[in-house]
């Protein structure tokens, strides 16, 4: 029900802003003929200064009546929209912003260049010129540069979209003072500084997009008084400070969005006045204090809440929910107390509750099933171990007693200890300023001495099999070639080698708990790297210097097995492309210690755009020929797991955050610690046995076992490295999935032109380099496939990336050779999204068939949009291609 309402807000959105675009200039019947001789010239000189192939605008014919995207009303043209138009090969090698002709369009009402690319910066004389534009639309349009101020000229202006560009400097004051304004996205830019908008004059406002950026400081309490305000997106910045409680005046605010920024301080109690708000995400700030029980009970809307990865703390209270609510994340917090009834501290209706055969965990009669999500988890909740546990509520990484998943018992005991908080004595304290009890009846100390007998007799047990296993696997070493692979180990960087590494068998080095200690600097702040998925990381230097990475695992909070799964693989396979283990540290009881290999460049996520400088505002974005050797490197690893390991293993956790970079860029996947043997394998050897998946606990909500999910997860990568959009490898939400959907329908075999319209704009290509992108594209859509069965084997995607050419010219193969594989993986790849490849298109022309019928719109340009020429085919020497759905897309091409 959550998935279905965002989509239908979003869709209900979009279609309002493409009414809002058409109604501007659509308000009454407009001339077949151009009257003003300018404005014709004007028009033929912008035709050839920007390439339009003559197809889209014929010499001969009247550019009122027969020019694709040029709109006119009573002889003048008021509307230009270039996004469905292409260029000649020749301006294609060498696009730019020339579009000085515009100043000659003195009606210009309308101007959208939707993902035609004009690399280059606005001119200044763009706010001075076009002084009657009401809608200015630039996005996906490679611009660079500054807004310039001169954009405060613009008084009429209601629509301004800048958004997925590298627009850097500041946005420019003067846009404040646009008081007709109703929609200004400035998102997926390079934008600096702060918000200058102190008190903006544009109070007819609806929506203010500034996320994805570089922006810092305060958040202006003056949008508080932007009464009409529905949508304000500022996440993925910098800003600092308190959130401004006069945000809760926005009586219609339907979407708040300011997470991953540095905010602190306390969430205001006025948002319990946003009565229409129905998403609030404040996730990964540092917001603390406690959360108001009754914050959310009038908001009879809200639908979607994240407040995950802040400092939040307290005893969680018993919170009044709407009836509407359907996904509420508080995970990553400090929360206290005990989860006894989530129905009653939630307030959540028994009516939502309706999963058949399941229970939630502690004192619940029912399930929770209508209701989405409800994630608890990593906070410090306590008491009894719940006896039973459902697929909704997530409780993971608290301090339940014997859960698996949980923090270890000295976590919690310190951090209860800290506070001076009551603890339960499951986890080993008393409550707080109580005398102990010093002669428990001798029933109860009998109970406590055989327990600690049998326990400790049990624990001999267990640790003297795992070192009989690390023993047999160890000694095997010594007569036996390491790994089942040719391919050496990763050579280390410069001249230093970490000390002794040579003295053992196993993997690595056997370090000392003082070693890890003295390396991390005691665990300190400063050394940490973050949260991993099985354990936190941190910076490590050891003696002479070297450079480790170092991850502490809490084997409280793992499966027992899951650090010596770890230890196996690293002991049977070796590859370049694995990040190194220099060692390990077992002496501790509670805590396991893996040493890495420090990569130098970090992992994807972070290495893709990055600040040059402290001082310096201008971003540092990869070219494609390292985006490229990264597809590349990637796929030999993951094409290693799934096809020369004995048994085929399956990485798991495949993202942007997994891809580990060294100081020339080298691929080494990391994240290995959910590696496991593929689903439906049928070895029974020890390494089979020890990487299967343990009783259930990463079952159906843990990651896949299957390589196709590996070859899925890889294809998000790499249209992240194409697109360079943020975070899509990292998380599979409907806001993602909407995204994918629309970005993948511009994705075509047969149209290279498309693929333009969604490539990273801060990438410099020329005609060469664009077929490599739109060949990774390519490859990226077949992995993402919603079919498992037609996805590629991860060795054919590193075939095709490693001969990109390949994947898109017909021309290197025979007549003979290229017949049969015209029945062709294209469908494959296409057929699932071949109806939304023209959706946004489409549903523009039915916006204006309604307005025509409506008599509210006039005759328009009557120029039929073809595909562009680019059809060609793709090789089975790169991919081995199904039969099935082969004409499926051709079809829609000749339809289109």
């Amino acid at each position: 029900m959550k998935k279905r309402s965002t989509a239908l807000f979003h869709s209900l959105l979009v279609m309002e802003l493409n009414v809002l675009l058409l109604l501007f200039f659509f308000n009454s019947v407009m001339t077949q003929s151009l009257s003003s001789h300018s404005e014709h010239s004007a028009l033929f000189q912008l035709r050839s200064s920007l390439g339009i192939k003559a197809k889209y605008w014929p010499r001969k014919t009247d550019p009122c009546s027969r020019w694709v995207g040029i709109h006119c009303q009573n002889g003048r043209v008021t509307g230009i929209n270039l996004s469905e138009l292409k260029r000649t090969r020749a301006s294609q090698l060498s696009p730019q912003f020339a579009v000085d002709a515009l100043s000659s369009f003195s009606h210009l009402v309308l101007l959208n260049t939707t993902g035609f690319k004009l690399p280059g910066s606005i001119p200044e004389w763009f706010g001075f010129n076009l002084t009657t534009i009401e809608v200015l639309d630039l996005r996906f349009s490679s611009i660079v540069g500054s807004i310039p101020q001169s954009f405060g000229s613009l008084y009429r202006l209601s629509f301004i979209c800048l958004s997925g560009n590298s627009l850097t400097g500041n946005i420019p004051a003067s846009l404040g003072q646009l008081s007709e304004l109703l929609v200004m996205d400035l998102s997926d830019n390079l934008l600096t500084g702060t918000i200058p908008f102190g008190a903006p004059s544009f109070n007819k406002i609806t929506k203010i997009d500034l996320s994805s950026n570089f922006l810092s400081g305060p958040i202006p309490p003056g949008f508080g008084s932007l009464s009409g305000l529905e949508s304000l997106k500022l996440s993925n910045n910098s800003f600092t400070g308190s959130i401004p409680a006069q945000l809760g005046n926005l009586s219609k605010l339907v979407e708040l969005d300011l997470g991953f920024n540095f905010l602190s301080g306390l969430l205001p109690r006025s948002f319990g006045r946003l009565e229409s708000l129905r998403k609030l995400v404040i996730a990964n700030n540092g917001l603390d204090g406690q959360l108001p029980g009754n914050l959310f009970a009038n908001l009879t809307q809200l639908q979607y809440v994240v407040l995950s990865q802040n400092h939040f703390d307290g005893i969680v209270p018993r919170f009044s929910m709407p009836s509407q609510l359907r996904h509420f994340d508080v995970s990553g917090n400090n929360f206290t107390g005990y989860l006894v009834n989530v129905t009653a501290i939630f307030g959540i209706p028994d009516r939502l509750f309706n999963l058949s055969n399941n229970h939630i965990y502690g004192n619940l009669t029912s399930s929770i099933g209508k209701f989405g999500i409800l994630d608890l988890s990593n906070n410090y909740l306590q008491g009894a171990a719940p006896n039973e546990s459902g697929s909704n509520i997530i409780v993971s990484g608290n301090c339940f007693l014997s859960l698996p998943g949980q923090r270890s018992s000295k976590d919690c005991k310190m951090f209860y200890a800290h506070r001076g908080l009551y603890a339960s004595n499951d986890i080993g304290l008393h409550p707080v300023g109580l005398s102990l009890h010093r002669t428990p009846r001798r029933k109860h100390r009998l109970t406590y001495v055989l327990v600690g007998v049998f326990g400790g007799l049990g624990f001999i047990v267990v640790l003297a099999l795992v070192l009989v296993v690390l023993l047999k696997v160890c000694g095997k070493r010594n007569i036996e070639q390491r790994g089942t692979s040719n391919v050496s180990p990763a050579p280390e960087v410069g001249n230093v080698q970490p000390p002794k590494a040579s003295t053992f068998s196993c993997p690595g080095e056997l370090f000392t708990y003082k070693q890890i200690l003295q390396a991390t600097k005691d665990f300190s702040d400063t050394n940490f790297i973050k949260h991993g998925h099985s354990g936190d990381l941190f910076r490590g230097t050891l003696e002479g210097g070297f450079a480790v990475v170092i991850k502490k695992v809490d084997v409280c909070s793992f499966p027992k097995e899951s650090y010596t799964l770890e230890l196996e693989f690293f002991n049977k396979f070796s590859h370049t492309r694995l990040v190194p283990l220099l060692g390990y540290c077992l002496e501790q009881e509670d805590e396991k210690f893996f040493v890495y290999k420090h990569m130098p460049n970090g992992d994807l996520s972070k290495c893709l755009y990055r600040p040059i400088g402290l001082k310096d505002a201008s971003i540092h974005s990869l070219d494609w020929i390292t985006r490229l050797k990264i597809a590349i490197g990637a796929a030999e690893g993951l094409s290693y797991l799934h096809h020369e390991c004995n048994p085929p293993l399956v990485h798991r956790n495949v993202k942007a955050t997994s891809i580990l970079l060294d100081d020339k860029y080298e691929v080494r996947l990391g994240s290995l610690s959910e590696v496991r043997s593929q689903g439906g394998e049928n070895h029974h050897n020890m390494i089979t046995r020890l990487l299967r998946i343990q009783s259930g606990e990463q079952g159906a909500s843990g990651p896949c076992t299957t390589s196709a999910c590996d070859v899925y997860c890889f294809g998000k990568v790499l249209l992240e490295l194409v697109t360079g959009k943020h975070g899509i490898s990292e998380t599979d939400d409907a806001s993602t999935k909407e995204w994918l959907e629309h970005n993948l329908s511009y994705i075509s075999i047969y149209d290279k032109d498309q693929v333009a319209k969604i490539i990273d704009p801060s990438l410099i290509i020329d005609d060469d380099l664009l077929e490599e992108v739109w060949a990774v594209a390519i490859v990226a859509k077949s992995c993402l496939n919603p079919k498992a069965s037609r996805r590629p084997l991860m060795r054919h995607i590193l075939r095709a990336l490693e001969n990109p050419f390949k994947v898109v010219r017909e021309e290197h193969f025979s007549s003979a050779r290229t017949t049969s594989s015209r029945r062709s993986w294209s469908a494959t790849f296409f057929g699932s999204w071949r109806h939304s490849s023209s959706g946004s298109n489409q549903a523009n022309r039915d916006i204006i068939s309604a307005l025509k019928q409506s008599g509210r719109v006039g005759s328009q340009s009557s120029g039929m949009h073809e595909s562009s020429s680019s059809r060609k085919r793709l090789s089975s020497e790169i991919f081995p291609e199904p039969m099935e759905m082969q004409d499926v897309e051709r079809q829609d091409n000749v339809h289109r």
